[in-house]
């Protein structure tokens, strides 16, 4: 039988075998339909509503042990066919029992992870497509629409003309998984670009000897991810003391480079953060912008948490200096309502960084590749294969709008200052770091190990869920506002509840003493 290109049909109609079996021969059943589909699919809806319209009733931390679940489950796949209702109870029997519930109004640790509903239905829709956007070729709508999602994003936190695509510039955004991949890429493109430039004036430098000298620089504020990107690329990493508001300074960058310089080691690459994650603190971009820009170092930008802030023109001004800035990441999957994955990179020359990934397997060029209007993102990361992500940033940028975002982000820093506030009331604790944006840094006046049973109580009563950090030797609590959800009767409620267990941790020292 043949179907005209333009004819659209039903496989039911046409082929109904099709639906029911893949090859007659071999007895492969599948068990799901385009009819069974969309019952399901209905049904999967529901429940992913009912949990998150009732998750604030669920315990936001899980009472398993380690190795719960391989006894609840058989050993090995089974060999036929089961069905949908039994998975979905062995959802609530099995897997709900050790789950952390990040969207709990009652999860105040890490930081955010973002979720939305328009997110959740855009990740339906790029299930279905299932295209793998390595090339523009390989499904060009992928492709075109995360170049402009990621322009329309710099955009909205005013990033400079520098950064964005456009029709013809020579910077652009690109989604990468996480904000360590951020960092790594960088760092290699920066390693490859520094490599190039030397062996280009001294023909007999090898790439070892070159290898052996570079060093790269961070804050002792940033995250771990950037030291294991030091690790990955096999580069020396040193971190920088900060200041008494935990801040990278120029005076301090200076200092080490100095040094470095004179014992004959080639500073290549800066890590500035904004919004570290022990306390939410912002190094100084125009103090460390024109030193990386006068000794040639590549500076790149971690915002992976603020940057989501910086949409809201009172937070925009801890951005002044990323016009200093080769490359700048955040990640709209933390507090940006875009559902993880989805971390936002990018950079002011895009050739440096395909420059470093570039390679061209026949199997993988087409036509178009030359053209100025076409991006091949397999050249931009360290995977080949991508998802449509940009599909949620559409759905959301467009179901919010700029105000809806806006109001969101700062409904959480209101939140922040109210629990900022109980803290301060209560004489028994103390405030840390200055709170500026969604976390609060604070511990009862006394020992590290009081704080420290203070956190393992919290932890262990399960109401709510913390971590900790340390800074300047004390061991800190952390409360950062979390939930899509998360409302002022949940901020009293977690501070009552911490007052209660401080209580009762004090009170059991004083006894201690007196007896």
């Amino acid at each position: 039988m043949l179907v005209e290109k333009s004819t659209t049909f039903n496989c039911a109609t046409i082929y109904p075998s099709l639906c029911i079996r893949v090859d007659a021969d071999i007895g492969t059943t599948i068990t799901m339909n385009v009819a069974e589909f969309r019952k399901r699919g209905k049904e999967m809806v529901d429940y992913v509503a009912d949990y998150m319209e009732g998750i604030h009733r669920r315990q936001v931390y899980p009472d398993v042990e380690p190795g719960y679940l391989r006894p609840l489950i058989p050993d090995s796949a089974p060999q036929e066919p089961e069905t949908f209702e039994n998975i979905m109870k062995d959802i609530e029997q099995i897997i709900m029992p050790g789950v952390t519930h990040w969207h709990s109004p009652y999860f105040f640790a890490y930081f955010p992870t973002a979720s939305s509903y328009p997110a959740m239905l855009a990740d339906m829709l790029s299930g279905a497509i299932g295209c793998i956007g390595f090339s523009w070729i390989a499904s060009p709508a992928c492709t075109e629409l995360e170049t402009v999602m990621l322009d329309w994003l710099g955009k909205m936190i005013n990033l400079p003309e520098a950064f964005l695509a456009g029709r013809d510039g020579e910077g652009g955004g690109v989604i990468q998984g996480s904000a360590s991949e951020a960092t790594l890429v960088t760092l290699l493109a920066a390693r490859t670009k520094v490599i190039r430039q030397l062996q280009a004036k001294s023909p007999g430098l090898t790439e070892g000897a070159i290898m052996d000298k570079l060093v790269a620089y961070a804050s002792d504020q940033s995250h771990s991810s950037v030291e294991r990107a030091g690790l990955i690329g096999g580069v020396k990493l040193k971190m920088i003391p900060s200041d008494d508001k935990f801040s990278l300074r120029g005076s301090a960058l200076r200092k080490i480079l100095d040094e470095d310089k004179a014992a004959g080691l080639i500073p290549f690459f800066v890590v500035a953060t904004l919004g570290t994650t022990p306390c939410c603190s912002f190094d100084n971009l125009l103090e460390l912008g024109p030193i990386c820009n006068k000794e040639n170092i590549w500076m790149h930008i971690d915002a992976a948490y603020a940057g989501s802030a910086f949409i809201c023109p009172e937070f925009r001004h801890f951005l002044n200096g990323v016009e200093f800035a080769d490359s700048y990441n955040f990640n709209p999957h933390k507090w940006l309502l875009v559902n993880f994955d989805c971390s936002a990179m990018w950079v002011k020359k895009r050739a440096d960084l395909i420059g470093a990934f570039k390679l061209d397997p026949l199997y993988l060029q087409h036509h178009n590749q030359e053209s100025g209007l076409v991006t091949d993102y397999r050249h931009w990361q360290i995977p080949l294969g991508r998802r449509f992500r940009s599909l949620k940033m559409w759905f959301v940028f467009r179901m919010y709008g700029v105000k809806g975002l806006q109001a969101y982000i700062r409904k959480h820093v209101k939140l922040s200052h109210e629990f900022e506030s109980l803290v301060r009331q209560d004489s028994r604790f103390e405030i840390c770091a200055e709170v500026v944006l969604g976390l609060v840094c604070f511990r009862i006046k006394g020992s590290n190990e009081l704080n420290e049973m203070l956190l393992e109580r919290i932890n262990k009563a399960k109401k709510i869920h913390l971590v900790p950090c340390h800074l300047q030797d004390k061991f800190v609590l952390r409360f950062a506002i979390c939930s899509r959800t998360v409302e002022s009767i949940h901020i009293q409620q977690a501070w009552q509840h911490i007052t209660e267990l401080a209580a009762e941790l004090l009170k059991e020292g004083k006894e201690q003493k007196m007896n």
